[in-house]
């Protein structure tokens, strides 16, 4: 019967209980007895009722769980936009104008397609075949900033609509120099480097040509070979931008 007690700390105990009862003996004794509880008491309120050491199925389980609270909330959201988006469409069905709204709003958004004279500028990098002493190769390709260059003074000239590289340009675009392509809503272009405008043709030729930044980047292309045209065009046909317009870092106030 001792035997088949004497595994871990009850060993230890029997060990101490077969040994002459000395004061240092009993004092350790009370020692281990008193670890021991406080052991048992800790663990028994850290625990609270659960695993310690939860296996993987139960980390699954919850992980399920939480998916299925998750999925339960987001469907309830989408009922709830669903059944605004029908109260609205319902409501434009009774507003004889909202055609024309939604349509002139998709004007100011870029989402519509528009026609419509304008100018169209080009820019392109040096050929390969030329280079210059004491200059940096950097300043005979088209850089972003040129790009931007444009586009600002067509816009300030007021223009109606814009596309770059044939791509609707609208509020949430950004110009990025990545190497030596630019990047436009997530795609690379090389040059050579179509903008275009729409607008007041007059206007938009005043603009170019008393730009200061194009007066000089037009110096700098007839002296390093860099490729700037402008021509007026009649009709540009322009498409309605087809990504996401919402913006990802800012809401409206």
């Amino acid at each position: 019967m001792v035997r088949w007690l004497r595994t871990g700390w009850e060993r230890w105990l029997l060990i101490l209980r077969d040994r002459p009862k000395r004061p240092r003996a009993r004092i350790m004794t009370a020692l281990v007895c008193v670890v021991i509880g406080l052991m048992i008491s800790v663990s028994s309120l850290n625990a609270r009722g659960f695993d310690l050491r939860p296996g993987r199925n139960t980390q699954l389980i919850d992980v399920i769980r939480d998916g299925t609270r998750r999925n339960a909330d987001l469907t309830r959201d989408v009922a709830a936009l669903r059944a605004e988006v029908d109260e609205l469409a319902s409501r434009a069905g009774d507003e004889p104008d909202m055609s024309g709204r939604v349509a002139e709003t998709g004007g100011y958004t870029g989402t519509e397609p528009v026609q419509g004279p304008g100018y169209t500028v080009i820019l392109t990098d040096a050929p390969t075949s030329v280079t210059v002493a004491g200059i940096d190769e950097d300043l005979l390709v088209v850089h972003q900033q040129d790009i931007q260059a444009v586009a600002n003074v067509f816009w300030g000239a007021g223009a109606e609509a814009m596309t770059i590289q044939g791509q609707r340009v609208v509020a949430t675009t950004g110009i990025k120099c990545v190497g030596n392509s630019v990047v436009l809503h997530g795609t690379p272009y090389a040059p050579p480097y179509v903008i275009s405008a729409i607008g007041d043709p007059e206007q938009l030729s005043h603009a170019l040509a008393t730009s200061s930044y194009l007066k000089v980047y037009r110096q700098h292309a007839e002296a390093y070979n860099l490729g700037y045209q402008q021509k007026r065009e009649g009709n540009l046909r322009f498409p309605g931008f087809e990504g996401a317009v919402e913006l990802q870092y800012a809401r409206a106030a």
